[in-house]
């Protein structure tokens, strides 16, 4: 801490951020534990955090991200779509394919800004807002690949024919950004993905992490 911050509101987040990376919640004990402070701070960091729909507590006390959360998480996507925006023009013009940043919402990915290539004769319509389940499609596959390996390797994944008959796609995972899980790839009408987008992938996505950090 440094004269500059907050103690209370450096709590306050340490609270989400400990309620976050638990499915089941956390109870005021445990959370005075890690906090390191003593009960009756945690209760009213709580109360505070209730107060604004960010934490709500169950039944048996344990405390559990608000719904609150949610409702921020998605003001925060058109910030990360106007950062992703020049990456996605450059990659959809030079493959000549629809290009999309996709986040993770939940069990599903959604796409949150597409850019369609201008010179050609046609492309695959690809909506900002279209969902479709992790496991289905290159751009999903690429965030559940990039949860199993190691930080800071990248790899590019492609499928064919999963979420539209006919069409390909290549997705690069986003790593390196606090708070923000995702990919940037591409999709188009093809039996099979050329060989040079999948590296132009990867460095989409990398430009993407940059804009974002």
């Amino acid at each position: 801490m440094t004269a500059e911050t907050s103690q209370t509101l450096d709590r306050g987040l340490r609270v989400l951020k400990l309620l976050a990376d638990t499915d089941h919640g956390l109870t005021v004990t445990e959370l005075s534990n890690r906090l390191g402070v003593n009960r009756t701070v945690v209760y009213r960091l709580l109360a505070t955090l209730e107060q604004h729909a960010l934490v709500r507590r169950d039944l048996g006390g344990r405390a559990r991200v608000g719904l609150g959360v949610l409702r921020l998480g998605r003001q925060v996507h058109p910030l990360v779509r106007e950062a992703a925006l020049p990456a996605l023009r450059s990659l959809a013009e030079d493959i000549g394919a629809t290009a999309h940043l996709t986040l993770v919402d939940g069990s599903d990915a959604l796409a949150v800004a597409v850019v369609e290539p201008t010179w050609t004769d046609y492309h695959v319509a690809y909506r900002a807002g279209f969902r479709h389940p992790l496991d289905r499609g290159a751009a999903g596959r690429a965030i559940l690949a990039a949860r199993r390996k190691p930080v800071g390797e990248t790899a590019f994944t492609l499928t064919h024919g999963e979420l539209e008959t006919g069409a390909s796609g290549a997705a690069a995972a986003l790593m390196g950004v606090t708070g923000v899980e995702g990919s940037v790839g591409v999709v188009m009408l093809a039996d099979s993905v050329p060989e040079r987008v999948g590296p132009r992938v990867v460095d989409a996505a990398r430009e993407v992490a940059e804009a974002l950090r």
